[in-house]
């Protein structure tokens, strides 16, 4: 039953990922920790494992998804040269203290700051333009700050960076382009921190890797580089307005549960 919900979950992420950049770690967390729930792992150790699974597949969806936006021509690579380096930094940081925090808080706070940017995508409408040279320092510290906290709470990033990059004026399907390649380059840093960490003191089931559970990755990844391919070319016949609001609406949904989760 575990392995059907696995590649459900993939299908559903990589969905998610390929039409609106989001990565799919703020579907697959949820659902690996009600998985591992099922399965009676406490919820110190299924919190960790979710996360660094999460990020694991997110590897394999963004780079499906980054060869379908790169086919567009809607990767803009002066940007993500700009962006990237600092989501790379901010996602070494975050990774180095991952097993000494507590996921409640963050998930409360990214909740919160979730439900803001999802607002911002449903009522307001940025001047698209191209980035200016005295917009290299906030784009570089944001990247940072994405990075860090994309790779505590296992999401790809994407949620932050499309509205981000929307805000200083790049088009919604640029943006969402360079949100994929900003995916790979939180979640490739992470799993390689996560499934080389010393586990030995801890009571993680058989077939990890690391943190990473195994099985889950591998029945996730079956179907979300599909899927993720999917979405991105459903992503580039849709009208650009519509997947504005979309995009607003689901970000307001998924920050609902990480903030209902996680206030007690």
């Amino acid at each position: 039953m575990e392995y059907l919900i696995y590649l459900l979950l993939g299908a559903a992420a990589g969905l998610v990922s390929g039409l609106f950049g989001l990565g799919g770690g703020a579907i697959i967390v949820p659902i690996l920790l009600a998985t591992f729930a099922m399965q009676g792992l406490s919820q110190e150790i299924a919190t960790h494992m979710a996360i660094a699974t999460s990020l694991a597949t997110i590897v394999i969806t963004s780079m499906s998804s980054i060869y379908t936006h790169y086919q567009k021509g809607v990767v803009r690579w002066e940007l993500i040269r700009i962006v990237v380096p600092g989501i790379v930094i901010g996602s070494f940081l975050g990774s180095s203290i991952f097993a000494i925090m507590s996921s409640a808080l963050l998930q409360l706070i990214f909740g919160l700051f979730l439900m803001v940017v999802g607002l911002q995508m449903l009522f307001y409408t940025p001047h698209v333009s191209d980035t200016s040279e005295g917009s290299l320092l906030p784009l570089n510290l944001g990247g940072i700050g994405i990075g860090a906290l994309s790779s505590l709470i296992g999401v790809g990033g994407g949620v932050m960076i499309t509205p981000f990059l929307t805000f200083f004026g790049v088009s919604m399907r640029r943006a969402i382009g360079i949100a994929v390649v900003g995916g790979l380059a939180i979640s490739l840093p992470a799993t390689l921190v996560y499934s080389s960490a010393d586990v030995s003191g801890l009571n993680l089931p058989a077939n990890t890797l690391g943190y990473i559970f195994l099985p889950a990755w591998f029945g996730i990844i079956i179907t979300s580089a599909p899927f993720a391919r999917f979405g991105a070319l459903i992503a580039h016949r849709a009208n650009e307005r519509q997947l504005r609001r979309y995009l607003g609406v689901v970000l307001v949904l998924i920050s609902a549960r990480f903030v209902w989760s996680n206030l007690g």
